[in-house]
């Protein structure tokens, strides 16, 4: 007997699979979607608007122009050559972008040796590289619990279907539920999808940034003592 309860709520469930393809795709729109799946879908649009904030926001102050814009070395050694390193020159640098930063760390002690040079770049370079990867561990929290969550509101759904309908529901009804229960599991891999995409996208990114600072910085010490011809 639950063997052939299974198999036809099974069939009914096939039966209308088409029907709920098209709701999601082609036929109703996402709010109703989103309707369909309960109060566990509250979270997951949280979810949703926080990381496209986060995708939107990474994506303005990651730009190249902005953190290592092309040929600021070029001019800092052409400074250094016609000028030296005024506190003037050392504050524009530092007030450039998070490349410059790293230089004007080494420019304030351009006058210590190649060791304290090295080590004032390294500690500055460690703390851009910390502002660069901000707000990333929590886009990458988001693409890891969408999942979960959708899936916690489909259980949930399915909790409540079949709680509401107990034995008197036909196996036509069992399968609407159900699918209607899934949309929550749908909605969190929607969600989740691109923001690992981005996540993942944005922290190589960060770590090509990084080792294009430290490649440059290199330079910078060597020319500022003379090891390397300007």
């Amino acid at each position: 007997m639950h063997v052939t309860l299974a198999h036809t709520v099974w069939r009914g469930y096939i039966q209308t699979f088409p029907n709920h393809f098209i709701f999601i795709f082609w036929g109703a729109s996402v709010f109703q979607m989103f309707l369909a799946g309960g109060w566990p879908m509250w979270p997951l649009l949280l979810a949703s608007v926080i990381a496209v904030a986060l995708i939107i926001e990474r994506s303005i102050s990651l730009r190249r122009s902005r953190v290592a814009p092309s040929g600021l070395l070029d001019r800092i050694i052409s400074d250094l050559g016609k000028h030296g390193a005024p506190p003037e020159m050392v504050s524009r640098v530092a007030t450039h972008s998070p490349l410059g930063r790293v230089f004007a760390a080494g420019l304030r002690n351009i006058k210590g040796s190649r060791e304290v040079m090295k080590e004032s770049i390294e500690e500055a370079g460690r703390s851009v590289a910390h502002e660069l990867e901000r707000f990333l561990t929590t886009l990458g929290t988001i693409a890891a619990i969408s999942p979960l969550m959708g899936l916690f509101g489909t259980v949930i759904g399915m909790i409540e279907m079949f709680a509401g309908q107990g034995v008197t529901g036909t196996p036509e009804q069992v399968a609407h539920g159900i699918a209607m229960a899934l949309h929550a599991t749908a909605f969190g891999i929607i969600i989740a999808v691109p923001a690992t995409i981005f996540w993942r996208h944005f922290r190589r990114l960060v770590d090509d940034y990084v080792v294009e600072m430290e490649q440059q910085a290199t330079i910078l010490i060597e020319v500022a003592h003379g090891e390397r011809r300007r």
